[in-house]
């Protein structure tokens, strides 16, 4: 039996990986993006289908899932740390996105 994934890149261009079950800080999950395998350590806990970074993210860049910018970073984010409302602002229902 093949062992489940423990988080999923939706689109090759994503940045960011979505945790299929809760992972621990420390954890090292192994990841194909872009037909490359990789080993990321997390550097959070990452709640089941919260985010976390797949490459550094400066702050002010796109968060990218679905392969679409679902947001804007209000601080750098870290490889292999968790990405959601603390330092992330969505774009969905903000008035200069409209």
């Amino acid at each position: 039996m093949a062992q489940k994934s423990k988080a999923i890149v939706i689109n090759e261009n994503d940045n960011v990986a979505t945790a299929t079950v809760p992972l621990k800080i420390g954890t090292t999950v192994s990841l194909t993006t872009q037909g490359l395998s990789e080993k990321i350590k997390l550097l959070s806990s990452i709640p089941m289908g919260h985010k976390f970074a797949l490459v550094a993210i400066p702050r002010g860049s796109d968060v990218i899932k679905y392969g679409e910018a679902i947001g804007q970073t209000t601080a750098p984010i870290a490889k292999g740390e968790h990405v959601h409302v603390h330092n992330v602002i969505g774009h969905r229902g903000r008035k200069e996105c409209a």
